[in-house]
């Protein structure tokens, strides 16, 4: 049976269970973690003002080349930063893989050191009194 997204209904009294009404009108309940029904809340909101949305396991692991894709960086600098020990990963036979969370807080740090940068940047152009 494949459930239709047409129509969504949480049981909040029971916040393990949601029932989906399929194409064909037959509404199935499907038990789900405690947290499922705030994440497809999340995702439905997403989706609805139109931001794309990729869903992956916890346990993806991803190659250099697409964690360089991930990070929008080149594969030469995913490189460096795992030899630098700075973005932890492991090896299958004689390749690299990264796990997803390590992408995302590699991501965050990055994040927060070019937030740091334009700080920086912005405190130097005041005291240069070009920010008018």
């Amino acid at each position: 049976m494949s459930p239709s997204a047409a129509s969504w209904t949480l049981d909040h009294s029971r916040a393990a269970t949601i029932t989906l009404t399929t194409d064909t009108g037959e509404d199935p309940s499907v038990d789900v973690p405690p947290a499922a029904p705030k994440l497809i809340g999340q995702l439905l909101g997403a989706l609805s003002e139109g931001r794309p949305v990729t869903v992956l396991p916890s346990s993806q692991e991803f190659s250099t080349v697409e964690a360089a894709h991930f990070l929008v960086v080149s594969r030469p600098f995913v490189i460096e930063e795992i030899e630098a020990g700075r973005l932890p990963h492991r090896m299958v036979g004689t390749h690299r893989r990264v796990a997803i969370e390590d992408l995302l807080a590699d991501a965050r740090k990055m994040r927060e050191r070019q937030e740091a940068a334009l700080e920086r940047m912005a405190d130097n152009a005041r005291e240069l009194g070009l920010d008018d």
